[in-house]
Parts: C-alpha cells; structure tokens; sequence
C-alpha cells in the first residue's frame, strides 16, 4: 500500500494531525490492509471491512484501541479514498466507566527504580514528572527544554495542539545527568539506535516487565503514570483548571475523573452523620 500510505500521511497532515496520530492511523491501516493480501484497499467493500472488525473484536482489545482502529478506517475511507459509504456502519464503541488506576508515590519510585535502561528510566521519570502522554514523551527535543522559564514545550500533543508544562528543578536535574551520560544526537531527546524518536511500543513493553519486577499487581500502563501525576496534584491542592492546562485536556469535565479516584480527597471528606447532634 506504498502509494496509498503516502497519500493518507499527506491527507493527515493537511488537516493538521500530530505527527503521533499520523503514525498510529497510518499503522493501523496497513494492519488493515495486511488482513486481505492481494488486495488494494480501494477495492475492498463494506463485508471486507466488517470482517477486519468482526476478528478485532475476538482478538480481544479494549474499546479505546477499537474506537482508534475506527478512527483511522474512517479517515482512509472518508477522506483518502472518498469512499466514506464503506465504513458508514461503524459506530464508537462504548466503554464501560471505571475507576482509572492510580499508583501511590511509593510505588511510582519502586516503578522508576526497576527500569534498568536509562533511557526508559528517565522517560518515564518525565512522563510522572509533567503528565505528558507516551506519544507527546518520545517526540519531545532537547530545544523543548527551557531551563530558564521552568517549563518544557508539547510541539505535539493531541489533535497537534502545543502547550507548556512544568519543569521542576529535580527533573530538569535528571534530564542534565541523562544528556551527559547519554550524548543523543538530536534532535529528540529520547532515541533509538537510528536516531529516531523512542518506540512507544518498546517503552510499553520495558514499563510492563518494571511493574512486575516492582512487584505492583495494578494494571501499568504509560498512562497509569499519567493518572498519577494529575491525581497527585490534586492531592496536594493543585487548582483542577491548572491541572486541566497541564494535561492538554479541552474539557474540564474530562479533567475532573481525578477528584473520583484520589484517595486522600474521599478520606478526608466529612460525612453528614457527622454533623448530626449528639444523641
């Protein structure tokens, strides 16, 4: 699908898509199209696509990695093929709302101890350290890093908007000690072997074998760190709109799933029997 890979990656950064999206859309179609060999996508129709969902649904992944498989069949057929008919049926599927997962400052060190690679170590040190997404994390450049102001800039964060977020002294520190010992040759702070940014997916998997290592029996994802550092703050009084900036997030209410699962805030938060009067 060479041709049709480089007319999709044109379309996507046309209207704007973050250079993390661009490739998790393009990747997913070419899973897509690895599905049906000997066959240009063009000339699939709507039984092909419903049979690449009905073997996504018995491979057993999440509604959120579904509804990113969606989303990238939709932008290929809707927009790159202007076929938008072919995939006409899909529809997001709904994810059941469950507490998000939240590792105490205990366990986000024991995480951070059991990474045995420096690059990994100190990635996910930065992720904990300013809420950034894994994707938002392996693209950031050393320009980024503004020591004066005490911030670091997102050039690519979600739906391709830029931001700034927090640089404390400890991690700018750890940063600093990370370039000494690690000379990436750049732009990207965080690279592989051919000088490209880190694979989230190998960063993935190098943060699962720390959990378990650390012994943590909670679900660990990139993420996981993600929901730590927002509800960490919120523990420690942090306004929920800065939070909110912090994060990328556009809505308030998607900010406010933290105040659910801190642990600290529901503990400490009087209930009414309390105030009834002495009997």
């Amino acid at each position: 699908m060479g041709v049709l890979r480089d007319r999709m990656v044109h379309d996507l950064r046309l209207r704007g898509y973050a250079p993390g999206t661009v490739d998790r859309y393009v990747n997913a179609a070419q899973r897509f199209a690895d599905f049906f060999p000997g066959r240009a996508p063009g000339r699939l129709v709507r039984a092909d696509v419903r049979r690449w969902v009905e073997h996504l649904e018995r491979s057993g992944i999440g509604p959120q990695r579904l509804r990113a498989q969606f989303a990238a069949l939709r932008f290929l057929y809707g927009k790159t093929l202007g076929r938008p008919e072919v995939v006409s049926f899909l529809s997001w599927p709904k994810e059941r709302e469950r507490l998000l997962v939240v590792l105490s400052p205990g366990e986000v060190s024991r995480l951070l101890e059991s990474l045995e690679t420096l690059k990994y170590r100190v990635l996910f040190t930065t992720v904990y350290a300013t809420g950034l997404r894994i994707s938002e994390a392996c693209r950031l450049q050393t320009a980024d890093v503004d020591a004066q102001r005490g911030v670091i800039h997102v050039r690519y964060g979600k739906g391709g908007k830029e931001r700034l977020v927090t640089l404390s002294d400890k991690l700018l520190q750890t940063l600093r000690a990370y370039w000494r010992a690690e000379r990436p040759p750049g732009p990207y702070l965080f690279v592989t072997a051919s000088g490209r940014p880190a694979d989230a997916n190998v960063a993935r998997t190098a943060l699962r074998r720390a959990a378990e290592s650390a012994g943590i029996s909670k679900r660990v994802t990139p993420h996981t760190l993600r929901h730590s550092f927002a509800t960490h703050l919120l523990e420690r009084g942090t306004d929920v709109r800065v939070i909110q900036v912090l994060l990328g997030h556009s809505s308030l209410r998607t900010t406010t799933r933290y105040a659910r699962v801190s642990a600290q805030l529901i503990a400490t938060t009087p209930s009414p029997l309390d105030l009834l009067p002495p009997a």
